[in-house]
């Protein structure tokens, strides 16, 4: 577990999900707004997450898969936001990377703490690029992708971006890009790029 603060100084937890968090997954997943459930998951209703589905996402897959979750160890329901990756089976040097924020804790940095540590998690298990999916509507989450040094490419349905886990010279110098950084520095116990705090 990672205490750490968020971008507005609240204290949280940062830690691996397993089986055992199963009903609070489920219940993350209800306190989406529809909007929210369209922007992630390209649904708008439903238990989406099921028994098979909340068994794959919560199984424990050193090196190849992990979850992790930001908490706010305040209030009365903990979770903010998680996000997985998994690594491709037919190129295993690519991994996705997803991510869920709940809408009242959406710009408050959760989600580039997130990705900063799954990022130094799945480069030490020898993965070399995220690869992430949205939808062109959702506009939010594509500035932040493009802002974190992401790539992007249109395939006529969706947007795809790719991270060079590797290449540190490509988080660009935006604020999004920075706090990436930071972030980056304070989970591999390293600097930040020296750009990033020009």
């Amino acid at each position: 577990m990672i205490e750490t603060t968020l971008d507005d100084g609240t204290p949280v937890r940062v830690r691996h999900l397993g089986p055992e968090d199963r009903e609070g997954v489920a219940e993350g997943y209800r306190r989406l707004s529809p909007d929210a459930r369209y922007q992630r998951f390209w649904v708008r209703s439903g238990e989406l997450i099921g028994d098979g589905m909340l068994r794959r996402l919560l199984k424990e897959d050193p090196g190849n898969h992990a979850v992790w979750a930001v908490l706010d160890p305040a209030r009365d329901y903990p979770g903010v936001g998680a996000a997985s990756w998994w690594r491709s089976t037919e190129d295993p040097d690519e991994a996705e990377f997803s991510c869920t924020v709940l809408d009242g804790d959406q710009r408050r940095g959760v989600g580039t703490l997130l990705l900063a540590r799954l990022w130094v998690e799945a480069r030490e298990a020898g993965v070399r690029r995220f690869v992430g999916y949205t939808m062109p509507e959702n506009v939010a989450a594509v500035r932040w992708m493009r802002d974190t040094g992401a790539d992007a490419e249109w395939d006529g349905y969706k947007v795809i971006f790719r991270w060079d886990l590797e290449d540190l010279d490509k988080i660009p110098p935006t604020p999004p890009g920075a706090a990436l950084a930071g972030r980056l520095a304070e989970f591999a116990g390293g600097e930040a790029p020296a750009r990033q705090n020009e």
